[in-house]
């Protein structure tokens, strides 16, 4: 979902008339209530005219255009006044507003440079907001984060959004807590329980350092243009007592080499990097046997597992 990737529609032209009236609209003749309300398909069209920008589903432009659900979702990511947020693909800022009424200071990453340019302009009085013009599958969080607490809100594009978390999740600093919009298979995947199908590698990663809720499922129809499957606002909440970063590198690395081949023992598959006798010992620490597969251990066994192979705590 959400807007890091897009088409190109037409002339990068922009529409005076059409563009005041949205600003006006959206920035400034309902106060905070109308800005928390969000914006509907009718006020987005114009937006997108005169952007010169037209939805492509096939790269996952999506709008939320159902300004009670966003409301929702905001209330239910509650940011607080004064705290660092960062937003990914924030488009044509339907969300961006919203979060800004809060209070909050605000980091927009958008990849975009025809929504990037708009919102530099429509926002350029707002000093709690920091906009990055870049691919949010590049950028170096920590970096662009710093060292402090920061939570990550966020409606993410569909093809990306997997990497985006994974990437989050393997900083330094990574956020204390995400809200996020997800492909609800997606979301599936990475609240799934060991031992089924949807549970894989970033399942592995992603549970390691937060614990992971599906708050809701979201209707297709809450979107311009619907999508053709179902969404769902997920909660990451990062875990107090979760293993250090280079354990949790280990760890991913050998959920990567578990379920690349998740239908084989795992066993067999350590065999081809580790002694064999190091593969025994460590697989009976992690509490497996010689039989089980990858799909079967769960984030904590993955820990144990790593520790005994790698020697790391």
């Amino acid at each position: 979902m959400g807007s890091t990737l897009f088409q190109k529609g037409g002339p990068n032209i922009v529409h005076t008339t059409v563009l005041v009236s949205f600003l006006l609209f959206s920035c400034g003749t309902r106060g905070n209530s109308g800005i928390l309300r969000g914006m509907t398909k009718t006020e987005l069209m114009p937006l997108l005219e005169s952007l010169g920008l037209h939805p492509s589903r096939r790269l996952g432009q999506n709008f939320l255009v159902d300004p009670n659900l966003l409301a929702s979702l905001v209330r239910d990511a509650a940011p607080q006044a004064g705290e660092t947020i960062l937003e990914i693909g924030p488009g044509p800022g339907i969300l961006t507003r919203p979060l800004l009424a809060t209070g909050v200071k605000l980091t927009s990453i958008e990849l975009d440079h025809r929504f990037a340019a708009y919102l530099r302009d429509a926002l350029a009085n707002m000093t709690s907001f920091r906009l990055i013009e870049g691919d949010a599958c590049d950028i170096d969080f920590d970096a662009l984060m710093g060292s402090g607490p920061y939570r990550c809100i966020a409606n993410l594009p569909y093809a990306v959004s997997t990497t985006v978390l994974t990437r989050l999740a393997a900083a330094v600093n990574p956020p204390t807590e995400c809200f996020v919009l997800l492909q609800k298979e997606m979301a599936d995947r990475l609240a799934a329980k060991p031992g089924t199908k949807a549970y894989g590698a970033p399942t592995v990663q992603l549970q390691l350092l937060y614990a992971v809720q599906i708050r809701r499922r979201v209707s297709p129809a809450v979107f311009f243009p619907p999508p053709e499957v179902e969404s769902a606002f997920v909660q990451f909440t990062r875990r107090p007592n979760a293993p250090p970063l280079e354990l949790r590198n280990r760890c991913r690395e050998l959920a990567r080499l578990g379920f690349g081949q998740r239908r084989k023992q795992f066993a067999k598959l350590l065999a081809t990097r580790f002694p064999a006798d190091a593969v025994a010992a460590a697989i009976k620490a992690a509490g497996g046997t010689p039989d089980t597969r990858a799909e079967a251990l769960s984030p904590a066994q993955f820990v144990r597992l790593a520790e005994a192979l790698f020697g790391v705590t």
